[in-house]
Parts: structure tokens; C-alpha cells; sequence
């Protein structure tokens, strides 16, 4: 039965949202289908969520106990999850469900910084904390992208050659003062890379990707609604 049921329910929402498609949601019920999945979806994914934030404090509180290799940075994480969410969490008014109750155990000026307004302790801590951390790990990660695009772009045949031309150009393209040197050869150029490059070779690579990466979305939509693809229960 635990392999059964969950197969069933595969199958039975993935071939309703398939066949609701071919429907009018105002002709005929089976129409609407797809709408009322996909907010339980999004209720299923609301309590997957919460399961996650649980999993991740377990973890990391277990290790931060055993003292185990790197756990003050664990405890880090752990203290970034309720700092995060908890004031995003309470309410920011009086006239809020339970706003009353939070108003007698914190002072009123304190109110203005729960919540996720603009003002608020979550909207510092993202502006000032998390997004700081995320622009340097992007810029840690340009150095990795140059030594891969050094590794990559060498002219060792006439592919690897053409590559390196057209990265070039692109590369010389994107920032103002590539573009002024593209400007001094013909004030058409950056135009001419803009429409054949970005617009025509670059666009019909990703149309390639698009319809690849498609064509093997729908295959293993195929075989989870079929139960041949069971990776989804742990297996």
C-alpha cells in the first residue's frame, strides 16, 4: 500500500491535468480541474515547506549538541532561520489576529519593525545580510567562469576558434567600453551583433535547449504518471 496509493495519486493528477487542458473550465467541470490542482499544489508545497524549515533545524541543532566539524557555522543557521522568520511571522498591527497579545509583550514602537514592510527587522536583514552574502558568492563565482571560459575558449581547432570570436564579440558588446571600440571599426556593428548574434545564432541555440529540455520534461511526466519513475518516493 505505500507504494500503491502514491502511484495511484501520480497517475490520477498527472492524467486530470492533462485532460483538462482539452476542456473549457466553463463547458464542463473537468475543465477547472487543473486550476483547483494546482492550488493544492501550492498547499502541499506551503506544508513541504514547513517540513523542510523543521528538517533543517533538526539537523543542524543535533550537530551544534554534538559540537561536531563546523558547527559553529550550523548554529549560525539555525539562529538565521528564526531570525528570519519570526519576525516576519508576527503581526504589525493591533487590529491584526492577535496583535493585541504581541502589543502587551513588546513595546508599541517595536511594531514597526515586524513584519516584511520596508522598515521592518526581515527587510534589513535581507538587504543588508543576505543580499550582501549573495552578491559575493557571484562574485566569487566570476573567477570560476573565467577559468572556465579561459579553458574553453582555446583556439586549439576551428570550432574553438569560432567560439572565441563570437564570446568576443558578445563579451565586447555587453559593457559601454567594448561598445565604443566596436564603434570606432563601424557605428553599425554593436546593431549588426545585437540582431544576427543575440538575436539569430543565440536564439536558435536556446530554442534547441528549450525544445530538448521539454521533450524530457514530458518523458519523465510519462513515466511518473505510468509508475515507472519512482525516484519521488525515496526509492
Amino acid at each position: 500500500m505505500r507504494t500503491t496509493i502514491p502511484i495511484i495519486v501520480a497517475f490520477l493528477a498527472g492524467t486530470l491535468l492533462i485532460v483538462s487542458f482539452f476542456f473549457h473550465p466553463e463547458t464542463i467541470w473537468i475543465g477547472d480541474a487543473k486550476e483547483v490542482i494546482l492550488q493544492w499544489m501550492t498547499i502541499v508545497g506551503g506544508f513541504a515547506l514547513v517540513l523542510g524549515v523543521v528538517s533543517i533545524v533538526r539537523v543542524n541543532a543535533r550537530a551544534v549538541q554534538r559540537k561536531s566539524e563546523g558547527w559553529f557555522y550550523k548554529l549560525m543557521t539555525v539562529i538565521s532561520v528564526f531570525a528570519m522568520a519570526i519576525p516576519a511571522m508576527m503581526p504589525v498591527t493591533k487590529e491584526s489576529v492577535g496583535g493585541s497579545i504581541f502589543y502587551s509583550i513588546f513595546p508599541d514602537s517595536w511594531m514597526g519593525y515586524l513584519g516584511t514592510g520596508s522598515n521592518s527587522f526581515y527587510d534589513w536583514l535581507f538587504n543588508y545580510v543576505d543580499a550582501p552574502m549573495m552578491e559575493t558568492m557571484f562574485a566569487m563565482l566570476a573567477f570560476y567562469i573565467a577559468s572556465a571560459a579561459y579553458r574553453a575558449f582555446r583556439a586549439r581547432n576551428a570550432e574553438a576558434t569560432l567560439l572565441l570570436f563570437t564570446a568576443t564579440l558578445v563579451m565586447l558588446w555587453r559593457v559601454p567600453m567594448g561598445e565604443a571600440f566596436l564603434r570606432l571599426f563601424s557605428d553599425n556593428l554593436p546593431g549588426y551583433i545585437n540582431t544576427y548574434v543575440m538575436g539569430g545564432f543565440n536564439v536558435a541555440v536556446q530554442r534547441g535547449i528549450i525544445i530538448g529540455a521539454a521533450l524530457g520534461a514530458a518523458s519523465m511526466s510519462l513515466r511518473i504518471i505510468l509508475g515507472i519513475e519512482r525516484t519521488y518516493m525515496g526509492k
